[in-house]
């Protein structure tokens, strides 16, 4: 694995990250890395693998979240993902929510750094791309500069490739999923710390980052920056991301020109069963700033859920929008 290959990446969310969201992604960049949402080893070995890790091609490259802590099903579900196509396996060691820790993976694992060691080692064995982790600063009372230094120092002498790390501690007892996503403090010093610990490890660094102007800044630090909440809930920033990281043309100009690229895959797409709204509902921030937005909201919310809509609901709600980019697009 490459330092530019992690240069910029949209992360793994929850509910939000799935197909559909990847491949509007990727019309709006060729550059950015893009994540599945976290899939446990249990749903990939046992579920409908089909339905829960097939993608589209154009998604590449697109990387596969995994949470577990048992190294063989770790094994396994990472040789599956890399039989699908994936280019990089992600190990969650972030995720604070009740559900994961109690299936004893996410975030609750910083606390166990020996075991995701383990895991990694484990994974590396099984396929022949990057095997890369997800991580938090530290949990609970635990001192950041002992606890990420381990976890890090631990994962790459096992095999992995890359570290990604959002620059907060998650906090298991006393905080929500969303509480741990705002009210533990940022602290990016300490992730440019651990890589000037590392030099030669690739280290990515997430967490409150709102726009690409910060992402370049964070760069001259780290090698790889990694938007979430502003990536999705603000897609239109991502037009810029090619130009703004990589020094090279967007796919599309516009998001209006998105859409049209993207119309063939939404057809295609409602031919096979899926409703309009599984995809539009990733559209609901797409314009910024730009007369009409509130209306081609508004419409994709009253219409998409129809049973039976057709992609003349998304024509029909982007006529209501003034025909002029969002600006600025950079900012």
């Amino acid at each position: 694995m490459t330092f530019l290959a992690h240069r910029f990446s949209v992360a793994p969310m929850m509910d939000w990250t799935d197909r559909h969201c990847r491949v509007f992604h990727r019309l709006m960049s060729r550059r950015a890395r893009l994540y599945t949402e976290m899939l446990t080893t249990g749903a990939i070995i046992h579920g409908d693998r089909k339905r829960l890790l097939g993608f589209d091609r154009s998604e590449h490259p697109v990387a596969l979240q995994l949470g577990g802590s048992d190294t063989r099903e770790l094994a396994i579900a990472a040789g599956i993902g890399e039989d699908f196509g994936y280019d990089e396996i992600n190990l969650n060691v972030g995720c604070p929510s009740d559900r994961v820790k109690d299936g004893r993976f996410g975030a609750c694992l910083m606390a166990e750094p020996a075991l995701v060691a383990e895991g990694v080692a484990a994974m590396r064995r099984a396929v022949g791309i990057p095997v890369t982790v997800k991580c938090r600063i530290g949990i609970d009372d635990q001192d950041p500069e002992i606890a990420l230094d381990t976890l890090a120092r631990g994962v790459v002498a096992a095999g992995a490739d890359a570290l990604i790390v959002h620059a907060r501690k998650a906090w298991l007892n006393g905080l929500s999923p969303r509480e741990n996503r705002d009210i533990p403090p940022l602290d990016y010093q300490r992730v440019y710390r651990l890589k000037a610990a590392m030099p030669g490890v690739p280290v990515i660094i997430n967490g409150g980052i709102a726009s690409l102007a910060e992402a370049r800044a964070h760069l001259a630090h780290v090698d790889g920056v990694m938007l979430g909440r502003a990536a999705y809930q603000e897609p239109w920033r991502l037009l810029s991301a090619d130009p703004e990281m990589f020094a090279e043309a967007a796919p599309h100009a516009a998001m209006k020109d998105v859409f049209a690229a993207m119309t063939p895959y939404i057809e295609a797409q409602l031919a096979r069963g899926t409703r309009l709204h599984s995809i539009t509902r990733h559209f609901v921030g797409a314009y910024h700033g730009v007369p009409g937005a509130r209306a081609f909201r508004r419409h994709l919310a009253e219409h998409g859920v129809w049973p039976g809509a057709g992609v003349g609901v998304l024509c029909d709600a982007i006529a209501l929008v003034e025909d002029r980019a969002a600006a600025p697009i950079a900012a």
